[in-house]
């Protein structure tokens, strides 16, 4: 039944293919000659498939490990450099019709506190992350025929879009909602949206319907199914990710890649970005019921083997993360990070107290504030970047990938980070922060190797400190 150009969900993402690549991993998990060939061609720089990624992650010899590891941190060096794009959720609405057993908003959960923001409430919220130095958010909400119809999160994105706050903008707004309509996901591109991210939660059909068992999204077809239609109704920027602790992860990550490769045969783009997120605490759920959860070691092999096998991927981590986890995987590829992330719908403007009933979807384990994260970022030697240049340049889908396979993109990338770290500094950054971060602006203009574009960024960087606002390669 395998077919990775079929658009069947059960045949792009077959379970006799998956069983039969766990089955291939652990045939050749200790052969050593074979797993030798497989790191040799990823250092091609041109990705694995399911079946090779898959016995690297059934591998346990700790020397292949550490070479695994290695070789995520160059090729994570390789396509986006040392910068970190920053980005915060806003919770729109936690309204949900859905009954899934490992999120608080499933239906049937009375004592959450159900919550909606007007038009007036995100103005509020997005002047408070704009204020925080926000430049990029991804839009949350449940699915909610009746509370949340797509002409809401329309009119959401537009007044989000809309706000000017002293030199603050949302430069970019993504967008995670159901699974949909071609219909509506070509109103979602015409809103000017960034990325569409979707999580399947779990590729194991089974399963999947057990955690989903009513409501429009236990169809486990029609969701799986969703980033084919987001496409085809014109958006070309999609996110994949999968929730790990529900299913076995070795299952989950070959459905993952498989779900990458068949967006990059049918296409001819694969994910933009790639999520990892854990079942975590949240108000009537507890993470402890799902068996399947994975060690800090294990999450910290599949982001290195996400990285070397969909080289060209951005790879997020969010704050369910604590910081010690996140500063474990920040050298095997992460390219994204959020930054003083809420949970709550809304939370930004008035936080809520904490003993009151809260609206939250999860615990945030890395409760920072953004300034703590970008300082803690730079001392690490990252460079947190703001930038949204390529969305707003048209550098999307397939003209961001033919880019970033060939290792252009950090061309822009890198002056882009720098000019848009500037920005954060001279308008939001605590004096320390400003310090540091203007020290490390001066060290990475010298590793520009064109001299036009070095001098281009200097020049820029100049204009902000004059004022100016808003420029980008």
């Amino acid at each position: 039944m395998y077919n990775v150009k079929s658009l069947k969900a059960e045949e792009f993402i077959s379970d006799k293919e998956i069983q039969e690549t766990l089955a291939y991993a652990d045939e050749n998990h200790q052969n050593m000659e074979f797993i030798d060939k497989i790191l040799e061609k990823a250092r091609l720089r041109k990705g694995l498939d399911h079946r090779e990624a898959s016995v690297l992650l059934a591998c346990q010899d700790e020397e292949k490990i550490k070479e695994i590891y290695t070789l995520a941190n160059q090729i994570k060096e390789d396509f986006y450099g040392s910068r970190i794009v920053m980005f915060a959720p806003l919770y729109l609405s936690n309204y949900c019709v859905n009954g899934c057993v490992y999120c608080p908003y499933h239906m049937k959960n009375k004592h959450i506190a159900r919550k909606k923001l007007t038009q007036e409430e995100i103005v509020k919220e997005v002047t408070a992350l704009q204020d925080m130095g926000h430049k990029r958010l991804a839009i949350e909400a449940g699915e909610d025929p009746v509370n949340n119809p797509i002409e809401y999160i329309l009119e959401s994105i537009k007044t989000i879009y809309s706000i000017q706050h002293k030199n603050g903008a949302i430069r970019r707004v993504n967008v995670n909602i159901a699974a949909t309509t071609v219909e509506n996901y070509r109103k979602l591109h015409d809103a000017g949206i960034g990325t569409y991210i979707l999580f399947q939660e779990t590729y194991h059909k089974e399963s999947y319907e057990k955690l989903h068992p009513t409501g429009p999204k236990h169809d486990y077809a029609y969701h799986t199914e969703a980033m084919d239609r987001a496409m085809e109704g014109g958006i070309d920027d999609v996110g994949l990710g999968v929730l790990f602790g529900l299913e076995m992860y070795r299952y989950e990550f070959a459905g993952l890649l498989m779900h990458a490769e068949h967006l990059e045969a049918v296409h001819g783009v694969g994910p933009h970005t790639i999520s990892v997120p854990r079942v975590k605490h949240a108000d009537d759920i507890d993470p402890s019921a799902f068996d399947n959860g994975i060690s800090d070691d294990i999450f910290a092999k599949i982001c290195a083997l996400i990285r070397i096998s969909v080289p060209y991927t951005g790879m997020i981590i969010s704050t369910r993360e604590s910081q010690q986890v996140r500063e474990k995987v920040l050298p095997l590829g992460v390219s994204q990070i959020s930054g003083a992330s809420r949970t709550s719908v809304g939370g930004y403007a008035e936080p809520e107290i904490p003993d009151e009933v809260t609206s939250a979807q999860f615990d945030v384990s890395d409760q920072r504030t953004l300034d703590e994260v970008v300082n803690w970022l730079m001392k690490l030697g990252y460079i947190p970047s703001f930038c949204t240049a390529c969305y707003r340049e048209g550098r999307t889908g397939d003209r961001f990938m033919a880019l970033c396979k060939n290792m252009q993109i950090l061309n822009c990338c890198h002056p882009n980070a720098l000019i848009t770290l500037k920005e954060y500094l001279v308008d939001y950054a605590s004096e320390e922060t400003k310090k540091i971060g203007m020290e490390l602006i001066e060290r990475e203009l010298e590793k520009i190797p064109n001299p036009k574009v070095k001098q281009r960024a200097a020049e820029t960087i100049g204009e902000i400190e004059r004022g100016h606002r808003d420029f980008r390669f």
